[in-house]
């Protein structure tokens, strides 16, 4: 069963996990990130992905070039991964295609630990994602545990990338921030980005 089957409730009986809801735990402080001028220019065509409407087309020019840019903001320290096979663990449904993925890792050739942040890209409706969002966390908690590279959190996001939803799984407990922020402003995004890699 690939990870997109994956509802919130399976995601919690299967991996015997707690959610809190409606909990931010971004800092309040949190400094905006300017975007750069390459990435300024790229979401000119915002308008284009939002008329056309559909995964595809907000993946490749909205979340896409964002987290290229954030990678850019590490000074390439860390990977992107776009659509890559995942295959954790089969037995218990932990496989299938990540929409995105960031490790802490420069090497872009194959996915390292640690994974830190998941996205997960949406047409329109954030909450049939969240599920298979939280399944993908989970992959990327016991994938870092298997490489001995655990961290304290692995963070995940849906996006349509308008619209952005941000969780947090620590040991067994996933943290679900109900608040949709909205890009644009972009800064905010760049900044809870910047700031979840850092914190994991």
């Amino acid at each position: 069963m690939p990870y997109s089957q994956f509802t919130i409730e399976k995601v919690k009986q299967d991996f015997h996990l707690t959610t809190v809801e409606g909990v931010r735990f971004f800092p309040d402080t949190l400094e905006l990130i300017a975007p750069s001028p390459r990435l300024q220019g790229i979401l000119e065509d915002l308008p284009w992905a939002i008329a056309v409407d559909t995964e595809k087309a907000r993946s490749e020019v909205i979340i896409n070039p964002i987290l290229l840019e954030v990678r850019r903001i590490f000074d390439r320290q860390i990977s992107v991964f776009s659509g890559e096979e995942f295959n954790i663990d089969v037995n218990v449904g932990l496989n299938g295609v990540c929409d995105f993925l960031i490790s802490r890792s420069p090497e872009q050739l194959t996915v390292e630990a640690p994974a830190i942040v998941i996205v997960e890209a949406k047409k329109s409706d954030l909450k049939s994602g969240l599920g298979q969002c939280m399944a993908e966390m989970v992959a990327a908690q016991r994938f870092n545990q298997a490489k001995e590279q655990s961290i304290t959190a692995v963070y995940g996001c849906v996006s349509s990338g308008t619209q952005w939803r941000f969780l947090k799984l620590e040991g067994q407990t996933i943290t679900i921030d109900l608040m949709d922020y909205s890009l644009p402003p972009i800064e905010e995004i760049l900044s809870f980005l910047v700031w979840m890699i850092k914190a994991g």
